[in-house]
C-alpha cells in the first residue's frame, strides 16, 4: 500500500458494482480499475463511476502493480483461479462466495495462503451484517438461550429464474450450496462459534427437472458439530416462496425463531404463552456493508467481522456438505 491509501480494483460488476461505496466509505480507500467481460455492461458501470480505468480482462487488474486489493464478484467458477492468481501477485483479496467449487481448488488456495501470510482474505458473508441476526448472536453470548442443541437454517432461494435463465445453469458445474446455502452454513457457525465435524446430505431436482439445469436444485444436510450439537441446512433455489432465511435456534432455556415480520423468543413450553416478538431489521444491511471492517483492518490492524479462518471454514463445510449429497455417504469435514 502507498501512503496509507488502499487502492482496489473490482472484477465483475453485477454484486461487485455494490463494492464500489463499501470501498469508498474509507477516505483512504480508492476504487482505481474496474472490470467486467462484458464491454457494454463495463461502459454503463464506468459512467456511474467516472474517473476509473477500465478492462475486459481480469488479468490486467490482477497484475496490475498499482492494486493492492482486489475485489472478486466474476462468476463463481472463476473464483478460485482469481484469488490464487491475486495471492500470487501480493493482493489482498475480497471475494464473493463462494471462493471456489472443488476441494483440490480448496486446497490450493489454502496452500497458496499459508504460503503468504500477509495475504488477507474476506468475503460477503453478508447474514452476519443483518441486524436480527447481530440481536441473536448478542442474546446467545449473554446465555439468554441456554446451551444450544438444536439449530435449523433454510436458505429458501425463491429464484428458479435464476438456474435455468441466467449464468448459474450455463456453467459446467454449479452448486446451491457453494452458492447460496454457504451463507446459512456461515450464519451457523458464526452462532455457535462451533465447527461441524460430520456430514449427511442428500439432494434432489424434480423442481427443475424438465428444463436445462443439470445438478441438483435442492439439498438439505445434517451436520453433527464438535461440542455435540447438531444442526439441518439446506440450500432451495426453487421453492415457491418468497427469498428468506429460515432460522430457528433450539436452547435448553429458550427457543428463537425467525419470521418475515419479527423473529420470535419463546421462553415457555406452554401454548398459552405468548413469544416475545423482536422486530430488529430483516434483512436491513446492503451488500457492501462488510467491506469497509475489512479496509480498516487492512489499514489500522486488529479484525474484520469477516476473517480468512471463517471464510475457509464455511467453505470446508459446504464441500463436506456437496460430497455428501454426490456420494450418498457420510462425509467428515476437512479443515485446512
Amino acid at each position: 500500500m502507498s501512503d496509507s491509501q488502499l487502492r482496489v480494483g473490482v472484477i465483475g460488476l453485477g454484486v461487485g458494482e455494490a463494492h464500489i461505496a463499501g470501498f469508498e466509505q474509507d477516505r483512504r480507500c480508492r476504487v482505481t480499475a474496474l472490470c467486467d467481460i462484458d464491454g457494454e455492461h463495463l461502459a454503463a458501470v464506468a459512467a456511474r463511476h467516472p474517473g476509473k480505468r477500465t478492462t475486459t480482462d481480469p488479468e490486467m487488474v490482477l497484475a496490475d502493480p498499482e492494486i493492492d486489493l482486489v475485489s472478486i464478484a466474476s462468476y463463481d467458477d472463476a473464483h478460485a483461479g482469481q484469488v490464487i492468481k491475486a495471492i500470487a501477485a501480493g493482493k489482498h483479496i475480497f471475494v464473493e462466495k463462494p471462493i471456489c467449487f472443488h476441494d483440490a481448488e480448496f486446497a490450493a488456495i489454502s496452500a497458496a495462503l499459508a504460503a503468504n501470510p500477509s495475504i488477507r482474505l474476506s468475503s460477503n458473508l453478508i447474514l452476519r451484517r443483518y441486524p436480527r441476526f447481530l440481536r441473536l448472536k448478542s442474546l446467545i453470548e449473554a446465555g439468554g438461550l441456554g446451551a444450544l442443541y438444536y439449530l435449523e437454517a433454510d436458505y429458501n432461494y425463491g429464484r428458479m429464474e435464476k438456474i435455468i435463465q441466467g449464468w448459474r445453469g450455463k456453467l459446467p458445474f454449479y452448486s446451491v450450496v457453494h452458492g447460496g446455502g454457504i451463507h446459512v452454513i456461515d450464519l451457523l457457525l458464526w452462532l455457535t462459534g462451533a465447527r461441524p465435524v460430520d456430514v449427511v446430505a442428500m439432494g434432489t431436482n424434480i423442481a427443475s427437472r424438465a428444463t436445462d439445469f443439470r445438478f441438483n436444485d435442492t439439498v438439505a444436510a445434517l451436520l453433527r458439530f464438535d461440542n455435540g450439537a447438531v444442526a439441518k441446512v439446506s440450500a432451495n433455489f426453487p421453492c415457491v416462496y418468497p427469498h428468506f432465511h429460515d432460522v430457528t435456534v433450539f436452547g435448553t432455556d429458550a427457543t428463537w425463531r425467525n419470521g418475515r415480520d419479527a423473529a420470535r423468543l419463546y421462553r415457555s413450553r406452554d401454548p398459552d404463552a405468548a413469544p416475545d416478538l423482536l422486530d430488529d431489521p430483516y434483512p436491513g444491511s446492503l451488500k457492501g456493508d462488510l467491506i469497509p471492517s475489512f479496509v480498516t483492518a487492512l489499514l489500522d490492524g486488529g479484525k474484520a467481522e469477516v476473517e480468512c479462518v471463517d471464510v475457509l471454514n464455511a467453505m470446508a463445510v459446504s464441500l463436506a456438505v456437496e460430497r455428501a449429497a454426490a456420494t450418498g455417504q457420510p462425509q467428515r469435514v476437512s479443515y485446512h
